[in-house]
């Protein structure tokens, strides 16, 4: 694995929150850390043992006093050595440590320095290193817990099983191509059919939970939509469960993006409040217009507010004729909900329509039903168990995989061509083991481990 890193630099960061705190840790990583040990700590110190010292300048000035902790590689973190100093919490204390470690010939370690350099010497693969910062920005319990499977390899060996029978099936084709004068076409085995059908479900299977792990961790972009005075702030404020937009009787009212997030169910929800849509001579309230258009269209739902008091209760599409005509098929992204049904005789809650949702904002009726049904709209299902985190870079290689199989098994069908299912089921195999890391670019670690936190 190459990387743009110099792996001979000793690097150095704080791996504590910035801020006051009682306790501070500084963390070096490098090759050999002798010169830190004896020029900080006063002499070397035992391997994986808490050793209570001075942590000391050059001049022999007491920085601090804490504990060192020293992980001689390959056995750490990074599988390089790694010295822990943990000391007080205080921005200028734990700042002269790490001056301190400068002098001696460190360098500032960059984002995810710490992480990357344990996945480049094979301490951890690409998965279980995201986990880490999946782990670190987790919003609620459930993805705290499927962050720490994906940590402890629980995605790795998922992928690395269908790999494995990817491999074995690359091998049984390899074979028949090779040996093309034997009296049996291997080709034509009904096994072979059956091996390629059950790669193609074990990878739809690891996607509907790598689903689960994305939604979990990116969460759910709700815009509220919908024509001036229908409750739209009204509605956002019993979303949040407490009041965030400024309510009016006037119209337009609302002429900015308003963007708030609760976890609910373990789902992280952004709901979005947008401006009312219509036409208008005043510019600041078209602008607020163009914005609310400009969320519209990026979001993962939207919800069409009507009020649920008015005569006229047209048809989702003929409600909202302009994004249906703009966004044919995002349609499946639009549900309706009929907000103020305090002043009508619907029924708080999911329709019969299954897709329109009657509430009141007023009243706090069918907010818990519209969270739930958001949830449910989004595909996730509360498994307790089994889920591990995942990003959308995941899905897309594996709606690749699952996309080079069919491709094969459809070349094998029409062609019966060994060497054109042979050459699917390499790009398969390549596309999977781009999740692990075992095929990737510069680039991309770059892209991945610059979104770390310093000093992890």
């Amino acid at each position: 694995m190459q990387s743009s890193y110099n792996s001979i630099d000793t690097i150095v960061a704080i791996a504590t929150p910035s801020g006051t705190g009682g306790v501070g840790v500084v963390r070096v990583s490098g090759r050999d850390l002798t010169r830190f040990c004896v020029g900080i700590l006063g002499s070397e110190i035992a391997s994986r043992k808490a050793t209570y010292t001075h942590f000391r300048a050059a001049d022999g000035e007491c920085l601090d006093m804490g504990i060192a902790l020293y992980f001689p590689g390959p056995a750490s973190f990074t599988g390089e050595s790694v010295l822990e100093l943990q000391g007080h919490g205080g921005i200028v204390v734990l700042d002269r440590l790490v001056q301190r470690c400068i002098q001696l010939g460190a360098r500032h370690a960059r984002p995810g320095e710490f992480t990357e350099r344990a996945f480049l010497h094979g301490k951890i693969d690409l998965t279980q290193a995201e986990a880490v910062a999946d782990l670190i920005e987790s919003s609620s319990v459930q993805a705290a817990r499927s962050a720490l499977r994906s940590m402890q390899g629980d995605f790795a060996q998922v992928v690395n099983t269908i790999i494995k029978k990817l491999i074995d099936t690359r091998v049984y084709v390899e074979a028949a191509i090779d040996f093309p004068e034997e009296e049996v076409d291997f080709l034509a085995e009904p096994v072979l059919i059956q091996w390629l059908d059950e790669l193609a479900r074990s990878i739809d299977q690891v996607t509907a939970d790598a689903r689960q792990g994305v939604l979990l961790r990116d969460g759910l972009s709700v815009v509220l939509a919908g024509k001036p005075n229908v409750g739209k702030s009204s509605l956002l404020n019993r979303l949040l469960g407490e009041e965030r937009a400024i309510v009016t009787d006037e119209a337009g009212t609302t002429r900015d993006v308003l963007k708030h997030r609760i976890v609910f169910e373990g789902v992280p929800i952004q709901f979005i409040d947008t401006a009312g849509l219509r036409d208008t001579d005043s510019a600041i309230e078209r602008e607020g217009i163009r914005r609310a258009w400009l969320e519209i269209d990026t979001a993962d739902h939207i919800l069409l507010i009507a009020d649920a008091s008015e005569a006229s209760r047209p048809h989702l599409n003929e409600a909202w004729p302009e994004y249906f005509m703009q966004y044919p098929e995002k349609t499946h992204r639009v549900s309706q909900v009929f907000n103020k049904i305090d002043c009508s005789d619907d029924a708080p809650g999911l329709q019969r329509d299954g897709s329109t949702v009657c509430v009141s904002a007023k009243y706090s009726l069918g907010i818990q039903e519209l969270l739930s049904f958001l949830v449910a709209q989004a595909g996730y299902i509360e498994r307790g168990e089994g889920i591990f985190s995942a990003r959308r870079r995941h899905l897309l290689a594996l709606a690749d995989a699952r996309g080079y199989v069919q491709a094969g098994r459809a070349q094998l069908d029409r062609y019966g061509s060994g060497e054109l299912l042979a050459e699917d089921l390499r790009m398969a195999q390549k596309k999977l083991e781009e999740i692990g890391g075992a095929v990737t670019s510069d680039d991309l670690l770059g892209h991945i481990f610059s979104s770390f936190c310093i000093g992890k």
